[in-house]
């Protein structure tokens, strides 16, 4: 027998089912975290139903009945993902979130595929988007339409000021000391999210680009210098044994002679979309935007602009930008080159992969300065960042679903990681090394931000910076200087111990390649002080 489906709904009777279903099913993780902010059942119903009024009150607005339908089906469909990873990961879908699913990578978006996800947009957003695209939209008059809508509009403002009066004593704290909660409101903050992202990046007047440093120029006197920026990936400070992690993720590290750790520096982010593209900017965190960075020349900018030869290496998912204008850009993500690439993605030690080469064809008594971007840390598939023979700590999780492993395998699998990114830092000082006779060499490791394992339920990173957990704003960092480098050592271990930010970066890479310009900022370079003039 063939099941005939014949429902027919008012479009206002569409938004009232629709309202519910958005405040039932995808709005988990606001109720749990509210519940144990407030401790009250009571409340968190009226927080129900004052969900319920915006989110029907906002349909009322927006939607007609061309549009409706479309717009419920959109809806449905990406609020179920937004309640999964919420639900899973503890993100929060704010603009800065919403600029890095766009500017995010099919390999990323691959680690974070699962059964799971699948579950939620079928059973959160399929059905429900089926259900709307069958039901029949009851044709009424425009004043009868009218009509209805007033009715739901005049309950909900209504129900506003009698929430007010029912719960009074709990709405200033809600407001004031619990503004993270609204965060979590499904699909209400992504859309406003999205709202904000949209209207900086398209809707307000384009920025006329900024070139700076345009006196740039190089005061470097005797041999050249080879300096190599590693920039990492979700490296969290207290997980490297240098800095008292009571794991030995740091055994290559441990043994190299004038290694320097600075165990106290804290990013500008705490996602790749926004920690790299400011720490390469002249910005400090304080007055940065994406807008501002994307419309300014950045240090590599000024650094190529002096004379010096520019190499960016690139094995994440890209520069962010910030190596847009430089000629000499490699992208090894799509690389097949053995042992590094298993047909998928490459391991780090790829970026050293005819390294040597390029160094001898760009020996030209220039100074050079490469970065090379890792893969490093990235989660959630954490047992993919490494090869096999360096899975040290066992066993690790092996699944993009963390919450669903042991926490322990969680760690032991991101621990791997940073043990191979232990071996790569060491693998890129004896490279320098072995350029000492031709170079004054030093490497500079600095992660974009750290990562959270499972922390009070809260993986990976990206949270809003006044809510995230420290450990996602506080990455490892590392220096190295050969033997014949302008720099003293005894004066920069001293200072190692001071905090920094990546504000600092700015003006530390442009004083470590000899670059004068009138953006430079000696009090911003970490190593000014301990700068040998000759």
């Amino acid at each position: 027998m063939k099941f005939k489906f014949d429902i027919k709904l008012t479009q206002t009777q569409l938004i009232v089912i629709s309202s519910l279903f958005f405040v039932l099913f995808d709005n988990f993780v606001f109720f749990k975290k509210s519940y144990e902010a407030f401790h009250n059942p009571f409340f968190i119903i009226g927080l129900g139903v004052l969900l319920f009024v915006v989110i029907s009150t906002l349909l009322l607005i927006i939607s007609n009945r061309f549009i409706i339908k479309p717009l419920l089906i959109i809806l449905f469909l990406t609020s179920s993902a937004a309640a999964y990873y919420m639900a899973v990961y503890g993100t929060i879908i704010n603009d800065n979130m919403i600029q890095n699913i766009f500017e995010t990578d099919s390999k990323e978006v691959y680690d974070l595929l699962s059964v799971k996800l699948f579950l939620y947009l079928f059973f959160l957003g399929v059905l429900p988007s089926l259900f709307v695209y069958k039901v029949k939209i009851v044709k009424n008059s425009l004043k009868k339409e009218l009509l209805s809508r007033l009715k739901l509009l005049a309950i909900n403002i209504i129900l506003v000021p009698l929430l007010y009066v029912i719960f009074s004593k709990y709405w200033v704290s809600f407001f004031r000391m619990h503004k993270t909660l609204r965060m979590y409101t499904n699909p209400t903050f992504y859309i406003y999210s999205l709202g904000k992202y949209v209207n900086e990046k398209y809707l307000t007047k384009p920025m006329k680009f900024k070139h700076i440093g345009l006196d740039a120029k190089v005061e470097e006197k005797g041999k050249p210098k080879l300096v190599i920026f590693v920039l990492g990936e979700a490296a969290r400070y207290d997980h490297f044994s240098l800095n008292g992690y009571e794991r030995d993720t740091n055994e290559n590290l441990e043994k190299i002679k004038k290694l320097i750790n600075f165990p106290d520096v804290h990013s500008c982010g705490t996602e790749t979309a926004v920690s790299i593209p400011c720490m390469f900017s002249p910005y400090n965190r304080s007055d940065y935007s994406d807008k501002k960075a994307k419309n300014t020349d950045s240090v590599i900018d000024v650094i190529n602009r002096a004379g010096v030869n520019v190499l960016w290496r690139e094995n994440n998912s890209d520069s962010k930008g910030v190596a847009v204008r430089i000629k000499n850009y490699e992208d090894f993500t799509h690389a097949h080159i053995k042992p590094y690439c298993n047909g998928f993605e490459c391991h780090d030690e790829v970026l050293l992969y005819n390294l040597q080469k390029w160094v001898d064809e760009h020996n030209n008594s220039k100074p050079i300065f490469i970065v090379l971007h890792q893969k490093g840390s990235h989660g959630p598939a954490y047992y993919k960042r490494y090869p096999k023979e360096y899975e040290k700590y066992k066993p690790v999780c092996k699944s993009n679903q963390l919450q669903e492993c042991k926490r322990q395998e969680v760690v032991n699998a991101y621990d791997n990681t940073i043990a191979y990114t232990d071996k790569f830092l060491s693998e890129v000082i004896e490279f320098l090394k072995k350029n000492q006779k031709n170079y004054r060499v030093a490497m500079y490791y600095m992660a974009d931000h750290g990562e959270s394992l499972g922390e009070n339920g809260i993986y990976l990173h990206g949270l809003p910076y006044f809510i995230a957990p420290d450990v996602q704003k506080h990455p490892a960092s590392v220096a190295w200087f050969g033997d014949n480098f302008d720099i003293n050592i005894s004066c920069v271990e001293k200072l190692s111990k001071n905090a920094y930010t990546q504000d600092n970066l700015f003006s530390t890479l442009l004083g470590l390649v000899d670059v004068k310009t009138k953006v430079y900022n000696p009090k911003m370079d970490i190593f000014y002080k301990c700068r040998i003039k000759k």
